[in-house]
């Protein structure tokens, strides 16, 4: 019987997988990694994602599935990994996705170990994505759910990751999910999803800069495109490429935040038609095949989880580098971000938004046109 690994969180999701897997007869063991939350100095931690309820609720399920459950204690190494890079980008001047981090390196690397150890084929979980094999190379899909599809965050995975990697709720919608949960009898059916990030105490993320990272929020000057200060900001954390509410100053026309200028500790705002940006250079680029191209190619792409993807030429780049040209100007491209390349529904990999360009310099438009067939 081969044995499978299941990522338990207390969710429907989560709790779902593990139910399919049991009645597909698979051996499933449920583990919950308890992760790093404000409250760890006192008592248990805050951390959304196992909290003592959500402890409760995974047990109940595996209980009611008949599956052993184990919680192990990830908490210091979460924080060194995810926490502390989401404080060291935004002192950057960048904002980071840290979920994408926590797919890597705590979910599909700490956790993915030690199911091999216990000598699991695969490490199961809630995400709503899917997994083919073609000619032997593993395939990174999208959810057939679009409104929940999550191949965004999972497009640090490679293929040994894949390899080893199954999501069972990823060919079903979110109310097929709730379905299956009522029909297996689990104690989960109707819990509310949560969407904040799942070691911030109240959900919001300056307050959390504020008590642990209050450089982050040291003032500063805002200036236009000329280098003119129209107004003062209160930390570059407080703001994001195309914001334009709250900036505090009056102009004769809207204004929105451009860019980020951490050495200068400076946001720099101006109008509509200066915030498009055609170009974006990407840094630790990683392709789900492993291997990476030596042309221009073609990929909409998507520069933010919830944002609509959007045409592009890729250019790979020598030192895991590559540029992005959108076929159109694209108004929120924001440095820290991760910019996600698809081929329809298979996800080709990402890069993170390092740079933005207003327009790509001459030789590159020239590669590409040399790129077009005739």
């Amino acid at each position: 019987m081969t044995r499978v690994v299941v990522a338990m969180s207390g969710g429907v999701d989560s709790s779902v997988a593990a139910a399919l897997l049991v009645e597909q007869g698979y051996e499933v063991i449920g583990i919950m990694l308890r992760l790093w939350g404000e409250g760890e100095g006192a008592g248990a931690s805050t951390n959304r994602c196992c909290t003592l309820e959500d402890m409760e609720l995974a047990y109940r399920v595996a209980d009611h599935l008949g599956i052993p459950f184990y919680v192990l204690n990830v908490a210091d190494f979460f924080k060194k990994t995810v926490v502390d890079f989401f404080i060291a980008e935004y002192l950057a001047g960048r904002t980071p996705n840290p979920c994408l981090r926590c797919n890597r390196l705590v979910r599909f690397d700490w956790l993915l170990r030690r199911a091999l150890a216990l000598g699991a084929e695969y490490l199961a979980t809630g995400h709503y994505a899917r997994v083919r094999v073609v000619d032997g190379r593993y395939q990174l899909l999208r959810g057939v759910d679009p409104r929940k599809d999550q191949s965004y965050v999972l497009a640090v995975l490679g293929q040994h990751e894949l390899r080893h990697a199954m999501f069972p709720v990823g060919d079903y919608t979110k109310e097929e999910v709730r379905a299956l949960a009522r029909r297996f009898g689990l104690p989960v059916a109707e819990k509310p999803e949560s969407q904040d990030l799942c070691f911030l105490a109240d959900g919001d993320y300056r307050a959390f800069l504020r008590r642990h990272a209050p450089e982050a929020l040291r003032p500063g000057p805002i200036k236009d495109t000329r280098g003119r200060i129209l107004g003062e900001h209160q930390g570059l954390a407080f703001y994001t490429i195309g914001q334009r509410r709250g900036l505090g100053i009056a102009a004769g026309v809207p204004l929105y935040v451009i860019d980020l200028d951490p050495v200068e500790n400076a946001v720099i705002v101006g109008t509509a038609e200066e915030l498009g940006r055609r170009s974006c250079l990407l840094e630790g680029v990683h392709f789900v095949s492993g291997e990476f191209p030596s042309a221009p190619f073609r990929a909409t792409v998507k520069i933010r989880y919830r944002a609509r993807e959007v045409p592009a030429w890729i250019l790979p780049m020598p030192d895991r580098q590559a540029r992005v040209v959108f076929d159109e100007p694209i108004r929120d491209l924001t440095p820290g971000q991760a910019a996600v390349m698809y081929d329809g529904e298979v996800v080709l990999g990402l890069g993170i938004i390092m740079r933005t360009e207003r327009e790509p310099p001459p030789e590159v438009m020239e590669t590409l046109a040399a790129s077009v067939p005739a």
